[in-house]
């Protein structure tokens, strides 16, 4: 099964938690992952997905303006009934990770999407809304965004 995620990054520390949360996927049994910039989508890989998992680095407490973009301007994607998830990359924790996600979260629910992130229900890491990677945790962090992307995977075949 085909799991797609987009992302958008200025300095490659989203792209890289990207590639980070596809590693976690590519554990699980029968899952193929496609990792997208969103400016650079392979349309057919996304519509087949039965997950989008959306990463962004966060400024100003929100998502970054390329996100919110691509979601007034994504129309053309069907993302109903796909699993969807988020992660974010920022500077500090008190700048508003948690605020940029809920933000993409409404986007998703918007899109008809079924919203995952692990929780806590599964022990840690927890996972609230979805991994955030900051300047003091980023390498640490690593390994919960490998754990997010195991979690999203088992989620899609347990689902589908």
């Amino acid at each position: 099964m085909k799991i797609s995620i987009l992302y958008f990054t200025k300095s490659g520390k989203t792209k890289e938690m990207a590639e980070i949360v596809a590693k976690g996927m590519k554990n699980v049994n029968n899952i193929e992952v496609g990792v997208f910039d969103i400016n650079n989508i392979d349309e057919n890989f996304l519509n087949e997905s039965k997950a989008v998992v959306f990463g962004t680095p966060i400024y100003y407490a929100n998502t970054c303006w390329q996100m919110k973009k691509w979601f007034d301007e994504s129309r053309n994607y069907n993302l109903e009934g796909k699993i969807g998830a988020v992660f974010a990359t920022a500077d500090y924790i008190q700048g508003g990770a948690a605020t940029g996600m809920l933000t993409i979260i409404n986007h998703l629910m918007v899109k008809g999407m079924l919203v995952y992130s692990g929780g806590s229900a599964l022990g840690q890491p927890f996972l609230h809304l979805g991994p955030v990677a900051t300047k003091e945790n980023y390498e640490k962090s690593k390994y919960m965004f490998e754990v997010f992307g195991e979690r999203i995977a088992n989620k899609v075949i347990e689902l589908y």
